[in-house]
């Protein structure tokens, strides 16, 4: 993995002050350092710059970028952040056309590609990935996105230039790009955060490419093609076909995700999905006389406090040691404690460039930290839930029918701290609705659904727009700040886009959630494993953790210049922080409840202050 920057008029002169724009390349090197520690460069034309920070995976020794290939005289330059999974596939239909390789680099076979065939050619492209290419002869950039968004790619327009990176911090290191947050962008932290709406970069102005589009800039101006989107159509396949699918498509697509000139690890959690995951890496490591590393995550003193709820039934801990057994892998417990996860929430946002998931962000910075010490590349069981059915608002009738997202079914929670003229001049609960109107738009409809199954389909397309997108940002973010690079076969493009469409009554036959997963990795794991009920992330149950937080967001209160007041309900706050929180009924997912409120509202002060953050109501 690595990190792309990089600005882009076709009406400007860069070279003419060749060291002024060079220093804003090595600036946005510099600032993106943390995705790729390895090696970096930039490259200025007379129209355009790039910048390049790379994490070592593939060819160590030749995958240098900038990547240029001159063709009648002009040059073609890419930027490359991601990794292709069906490399081979492209290779050999350029050999096919007579194209010569000086690298085993995927950066090499995509820019050959992309001269080959055009744009259109991320069509076949099989992978993570947010890539960058630059025609001297036609003085167009091209920008491209992976179909699922696991890749991030950030771009603002300033006084006619377009300037890109895969953080918007790589943004503002060109002169004149400034944090501001108008209606909209308060809207997205304080109605939809951590979630944000498809393509927007919360800072006025700034955008997201959407996933599985590609932009065009030239001199005419910008386009933007969407070259994949999720589809529903009839599902004809017999439940016994579908489940040999199910099972070809999710192990095809770990073992793909297994390409690495370095060894690869495994997260693992002693649930289904991480354990799948596990499974099919440690057989195939197996055959190569080499066993998988495998690590879990927990809180300091958990063993201590924890108490069963609805959302987290049980512990991880005994179901990870009897998977290590089964697996014989070389496994690593890891804990991270209150105080830890409680500093941590500032480099969360200094990760994300906005307030995020709290602590579920700030522990998991910690761990991937941890684990990047010692491997670059990690496989997780990410996104299953979303691409399975495993929430329970896939099959609860009350969250079916709510008519908004369901993980955030109420906006009480937030509006009761804020100042009542902030929430009337935001108009939260309209801008929720029209959000959520619009996401729900754009997945079509089969007419032989009944009313319960086309909610479902609504719901299924929202959980991987919005809620998979939340924890695919956090998973890049919180492992690319240690430069580790986090794969998740679960968000792979055939599997999501051939579940999609299975009928809820084989993906949760005989009432069981997350049946067909269960079903197609039979013989995997034990059934004590395959069968356990679902339990998330783990978070901490110690009160030590709540009391905390607490204090730290009093001594915030306390400074009369902090950004956040003015924002805030005083009387509600206060009381809201002499009283103790509810652990078991969260405002956001199923573990932000009341100490991540807390921990958000700590964000939130900390976000604007770095960021200088001008809010234009």
């Amino acid at each position: 993995m690595c990190s792309i920057s990089g600005f882009f008029n076709p009406s400007a002169s860069f070279t003419g002050q060749r060291d002024y724009f060079l220093h804003i390349l090595d600036e946005m090197k510099q600032t993106l350092a943390h995705r790729g520690p390895d090696e970096n460069d930039r490259i200025l034309t007379k129209h355009c710059g790039l910048a390049h920070t790379r994490l070592s995976i593939i060819d160590l020794q030749n995958g240098h970028q900038p990547m240029t290939k001159t063709v009648d005289g002009f040059s073609y330059h890419m930027v490359y952040n991601g990794e292709i999974y069906n490399l081979d596939t492209l290779k050999k239909r350029l050999l096919g056309l007579g194209y010569d390789f000086e690298t085993t680099s995927d950066t090499e076979v995509l820019l050959l590609s992309f001269l080959a065939f055009g744009a259109d050619f991320v069509k076949d492209v099989d992978g993570i990935f947010a890539f960058a290419v630059y025609d001297e002869r036609h003085k167009t950039l091209s920008l491209f996105r992976d179909a699922f968004g696991v890749k991030p790619l950030f771009y603002t327009i300033y006084e006619g230039t377009l300037i890109f990176s895969s953080e918007p911090k790589g943004c503002f290191c060109f002169p004149g790009v400034t944090a501001a947050l108008d209606k909209n962008g308060l809207n997205e932290i304080l109605s939809l955060g951590p979630a944000r709406t498809p393509g927007s970069g919360i800072f006025k102005d700034f955008h997201e490419l959407l996933p599985g589009n590609y932009m065009i800039a030239n001199q005419y101006g910008r386009s933007t093609t969407s070259y994949f989107h999720l589809e529903s159509h009839p599902h004809f396949d017999s439940y016994e076909e579908t489940v040999e699918k199910t099972s070809f498509l999710v192990q095809d697509a770990v073992r793909r995700q297994m390409v690495s000139d370095v060894p690869v690890c495994t997260f693992l959690s002693g649930g289904i999905d991480s354990s799948v995951v596990s499974a099919i890496c440690a057989a195939q490591l197996k055959k190569e006389n080499k066993v998988l590393t495998t690590y879990s995550f927990d809180f300091t003193e958990n063993d201590k406090y924890f108490k069963a709820n609805k959302f987290q039934p049980s512990q991880d801990r005994p179901y990870v040691e009897k998977m290590v057994e089964f697996l014989q892998s070389e496994h690593h417990f890891l804990e991270c404690s209150n105080t830890r996860q409680a500093d941590l929430l500032t480099s969360s946002v200094d990760a994300h460039d906005f307030p995020c998931m709290v602590d579920i962000d700030s522990s998991l910075l910690y761990f991937c930290g941890e684990v990047s010490k010692t491997h670059k590349v990690v496989l997780t069981g990410e996104c299953a839930d979303e691409v399975f059915g495993g929430y329970p608002w896939f099959h609860r009738e009350d969250m079916l029918s709510s008519g908004t997202f369901p993980w955030t079914p109420s906006l009480e929670p937030r509006k009761a701290l804020l100042s009542a003229e902030l929430t009337s001049a935001l108009d939260m609960d309209d801008y929720v609705k029209n959000t959520y109107d619009k996401a729900v738009s754009e997945i079509n409809i089969l007419p032989g659904e009944n009313e319960t199954e086309t909610n479902r389909r609504r719901i299924g397309y929202l959980n991987i727009r919005f809620f998979m997108q939340t924890l695919l940002n956090r998973m890049d973010r919180t492992s690319m700040h240690s430069g580790l690079e986090a794969r998740v076969p679960f968000a792979d493009k055939a599997l999501v886009d051939y579940v999609f469409n299975i009928p809820w009554e084989m993906k949760a036959k005989d009432g069981l959630v997350k049946n067909m997963l269960r079903q197609a990795t039979k013989g995997l794991l034990p059934d004590e494993i395959l069968f356990r009920r679902k339990s998330p992330y783990p978070k901490s149950y110690n009160p030590y953790y709540e009391t905390l937080l607490a204090s730290r967001l009093r001594e915030v209160l306390a400074d009369s210049e902090s950004p956040l007041l003015p924002l805030l309900n005083m009387p509600a706050l206060n009381q809201f922080l002499d009283n103790p929180k509810d652990y078991g009924a969260p405002w956001y997912g199923q573990l932000m409840a009341g100490p991540q409120m807390i921990a958000y509202l700590l964000q939130i002060d900390y976000f604007l202050k770095k960021y200088k953050v001008s809010i234009h109501l």
